[in-house]
């Protein structure tokens, strides 16, 4: 058994193929689906999502969005609708970096809830890109 994914944004398709577990961050906590998991929808935070696959995992910075899990005992689908996705090889990390100070500054000047928002994204593609 495995999973069916798909990890679609309103500008691409970002993934898809055959996984044996994903597991997201979702806005109550993190959350791991194998194949024959019940149906669900999870509303998703900024955070990392990892595709486990037979030969290795697939990193991904999510901003937000909607996984869905579809299916039997047997066949699942996991639909990711991600507002924003990078893969890890995707990540540039020195501009992620270059956000996550400009933000960490923002914040110290008791800036708004965008640049706390702003931080977890570049926090999150540093992450990603370390494979953690």
């Amino acid at each position: 058994m495995a999973l069916d994914v798909h990890l679609v944004t309103p500008e691409r398709e970002v993934w898809k193929g055959e996984a044996t577990m994903v597991v997201a961050r979702g806005v109550d906590g993190d959350v791991g689906i194998l194949p024959g998991h019940a149906p669900m929808l999870v509303s998703l935070a900024i955070g990392p999502l990892f595709i486990h696959q037979e030969g290795g995992v697939v990193g991904v910075a999510v901003d937000g969005g909607f996984l869905h899990v579809t299916g039997t005992t047997t066949d699942s689908r996991v639909d990711v609708l991600a507002e924003h996705a990078e893969l890890q090889t995707e990540i540039d990390v020195d501009a992620a970096r270059a956000l996550q100070a400009d933000a960490e500054g923002r914040i110290a000047d008791r800036a708004t809830d965008e640049a706390r928002a702003d931080l977890e994204r570049a926090v999150t593609r540093i992450r990603v890109s370390e494979g953690r």
